[in-house]
């Protein structure tokens, strides 16, 4: 099985597990080969939980919940010394937490407070963690695919700006279409009904000959350029529409920007390209910037969503001309 069909293998699955949900899985699997951390943001019962445990049921790897609530502690999650008697001497050893694994589900992020959310922050960048002045590496495939229900729910802590910027991408999902809601319910019944049968998983090995084949994909000037100024945008709107300029009060990151390249370069991969083209580009863009972009309050009494405000950016940055990569 070469990583292209491993991939399509993953993809296959995923969404006989998670019918409906395409788009989500596609952004999912998406984040994972961009090495990347992910926020999945909808209501209760979404299946948000269902589709992250989907993934690691097909990729051999160590998968992780970890119920965010408002009595975590930080240790609860990255692990902790404790103390042995051992031959009469006292004996410190560390003991794990849960964020020692591949595909960690973060279920509920935003239940738990500040303190506990800003100790994932050195896991998610650096993908390591440090416990009374000693620091643990983490796996090479590590993830954090991190639920999020809506910040106007009771009970629930915005997270930081700096721990927003940390995810790669942020997804909405939202309710499926009525046809497909029923195959679900008629799945969930058989697999009450029947055991699931064994399938097989997905070797790391091809994970990482994906991310190496996603290296490869070029990126021109022209379209290196182009994502570059669709970020400027965001920093200095009035240079593009004065629109812009009062529905933004704080533009994208310099890691927006390498996101946007990194995402670009694998939805080209997954649509069997060598080399990014606007599509992909334009394609991206919402789910990279959406978590990045802090409105104006006149943009909020307006009711104008970053959604609305990255379509603006997309309608008023000139695009290059358009090329037509060869597929590999």
């Amino acid at each position: 099985m070469t990583a292209r069909e491993s991939i399509e293998y993953l993809q296959q699955k995923m969404n006989e597990e998670t019918i409906g949900q395409e788009r989500i899985v596609d952004r999912l699997i998406m984040g994972m080969l961009a090495d990347g951390n992910m926020l999945i943001e909808g209501l209760p019962g979404l299946a948000k939980t269902r589709v992250v445990r989907s993934m690691s049921e097909f990729v051999e790897s160590k998968f992780s919940r970890i119920q965010f609530t408002p009595d975590l502690r930080p240790s609860d999650v990255m692990g902790e010394e404790r103390t042995y008697v051992e031959n009469g001497d006292n004996v410190r050893r560390f003991h794990k937490g849960a964020i020692f694994g591949n595909i960690i589900l973060a279920d509920e992020i935003n239940r738990a407070p500040a303190k506990v959310q800003s100790a994932m922050l050195e896991a998610m960048e650096e993908k390591q963690v440090t416990v009374s002045g000693v620091t643990y590496k983490l796996p090479e495939l590590f993830v954090v695919m991190a639920t999020q229900n809506p910040i106007e729910q009771e009970g629930t802590y915005p997270l930081s700006e700096a721990q927003k910027d940390r995810f790669l991408m942020h997804i909405k999902m939202d309710y499926i279409d009525m046809e497909s809601e029923y195959e679900m319910v008629k799945m969930i019944k058989e697999e009450k009904r029947h055991e699931k049968a064994k399938h097989k998983k997905i070797p790391q090995t091809l994970i990482f000959a994906a991310r190496d084949e996603i290296a490869e994909i070029k990126i021109s000037d022209e379209i290196g350029r182009y994502m570059i100024d669709l970020v400027y945008a965001t920093r200095y709107p009035m240079r593009y529409r004065k629109q812009l300029a009062v529905v933004i009060e704080r533009g994208v990151s310099p890691r927006g920007s390498l996101a946007l390249s990194k995402c670009a370069q694998t939805h080209a991969w997954m649509k069997g390209k060598n080399e990014v083209d606007v599509e992909d580009v334009q394609s991206v863009i919402q789910d990279v910037f959406y978590h990045r972009l802090a409105p104006t309050e006149l943009a909020l009494t307006n009711s104008k969503s970053n959604a609305d405000i990255v379509q603006i950016i997309l309608d008023n940055v000139s695009v290059p001309q358009k090329s037509y990569p060869q597929r590999s």
